[in-house]
């Protein structure tokens, strides 16, 4: 049975190592759809399920965005407590 866009979304973060960070994009390529990582982003947007990291997927641009539990600044604390380096 094929999987949902959801489900290779959510695979695929759940993937990512604590200290790295995938881009909206990056994950929209690794599932096969290279331009819908508008659509990556309003999945994970949508994400409660506490297995699947979406707060370790960011902007293109490595800007931060934002994190449906607590926002962009608890999106960077949890980050930088799992080891990332933020640059902005």
């Amino acid at each position: 049975m094929e999987k949902t866009f959801k489900e290779k979304v959510y695979k695929v973060v759940k993937k990512i190592p604590k200290g790295k960070v995938l881009t909206y994009k990056e994950v929209a390529m690794k599932i096969g759809h290279p331009k819908a990582y508008r659509a990556v982003g309003t999945i994970l947007s949508q994400n409660y399920q506490k297995d699947v990291p979406c707060h370790r997927v960011i902007r293109t641009d490595g800007k931060i965005g934002n994190y449906n539990r607590g926002g962009a600044s608890a999106k960077r604390r949890i980050l930088i407590k799992e080891g990332y380096k933020i640059n902005n």
